[in-house]
């Protein structure tokens, strides 16, 4: 870890956030090498952070070790570039167990992923994100989406916890994310930071980036980052015709094929990983691979987005 806060190292990020495929061998075995290079190239390509075991990099299909493996090679990967942040959820005890093995392995903060399975009420998440939080020394993250959608109320409650830095939002309520906003604004002190986490948070952003959320995950930048950095770099300096070149001639055909499977918010990406020359294996059950046609169309998806990129020169 680095001496400097996280939550000033994400408040002005450089880049995309990077949130890695994990890598898998023939045998199934979680591939550390080829992770490695993932890690590696991303970072070298302009990431901003590393979100490891994260949804993308399929933290429900992780043994423990192989979670702290995998953390502990990001961190080394990165030796202080930029940060690494990394999943920890299930039940709180399990949640705990991994936000322990995260502090151990070198990371820089947590994403707290929803609680395993129960709809838990207002005051149980509390209870739980608190219990995460209090676990380590290392700031949270909180994952709004599935079975944890909070109050704006308890979003307020959760930013006045020591430890939490911020909210992820995987929900897509906007109406809700302005309600968070202003009751976290007024009913609290300090500085609270929101991320987008739609899957291809490109094709919301704009949305996203009226409320004031400027923070978004990136799965796009594991297979295609200079698409992604493009984009980046548009909405940042305010370049609407290329921000609208990209939506349409890429990110809108993407999201329609990941439309088309479910799971394929992770199998598609990793699909497109190995379409740029890394092998980084298939995913693990209960996520299954694209079905042939599936590759091929997102072939031409990314050789689109390229040729776009093209066109700007």
């Amino acid at each position: 870890m680095t001496s400097a806060p996280l939550a000033a190292r994400l408040s002005i990020p450089s880049g995309p956030l990077f949130f890695p495929v994990t890598a898998y061998g023939p045998d199934g075995a979680v591939d550390l090498d080829v992770y490695r290079t993932h890690v590696r190239r991303g970072v070298e390509a302009g990431a901003a952070a590393v979100f490891a075991c994260c949804g993308t990099g399929e933290f429900h299909a992780l043994a423990p070790e192989e979670f702290q493996d995998c953390v502990r090679v990001a961190v080394e990967e990165t030796a202080g570039r930029v940060p690494v942040i990394a999943g920890a959820g299930y039940g709180t005890a399990l949640a705990v167990r991994y936000a322990r093995l995260a502090d151990e392995a070198g990371a820089d903060g947590l994403l707290a992923m929803p609680p395993y399975l129960v709809v838990a009420g207002q005051e149980g998440l509390v209870r739980h994100y608190r219990e995460v939080a209090a676990a380590t020394g290392l700031p949270v993250i909180v994952y709004q989406r599935d079975n944890a959608v909070f109050t704006p109320e308890t979003v307020a409650e959760l930013a006045r916890t020591d430890g939490i830095i911020g909210l992820k939002d995987g929900l897509g309520d906007l109406d809700l994310m302005q309600r968070i906003i202003s009751a976290v604004r007024t009913g609290t002190d300090g500085d609270f930071l929101y991320f987008n986490g739609l899957p291809t948070a490109e094709q919301t952003q704009l949305a996203y980036h009226a409320l004031g959320v400027t923070l978004y995950s990136s799965a796009v930048f594991c297979f295609a980052p200079e698409i992604a950095l493009a984009f980046y770099e548009a909405l940042k300096t305010g370049d609407d015709t290329t921000t609208h070149r990209l939506l349409d001639g890429f990110y809108r055909p993407f999201v329609e094929l990941r439309a088309q499977g479910r799971g394929y918010a992770v199998a598609l990406v990793k699909a497109g990983v190995r379409l740029r020359g890394l092998d980084v294996g298939e995913v693990r059950a209960p996520l299954h691979e694209p079905s042939e046609d599936h590759v091929k169309q997102l072939a031409q998806v990314i050789e689109r987005g390229y040729a776009l990129l093209e066109e700007d020169k």
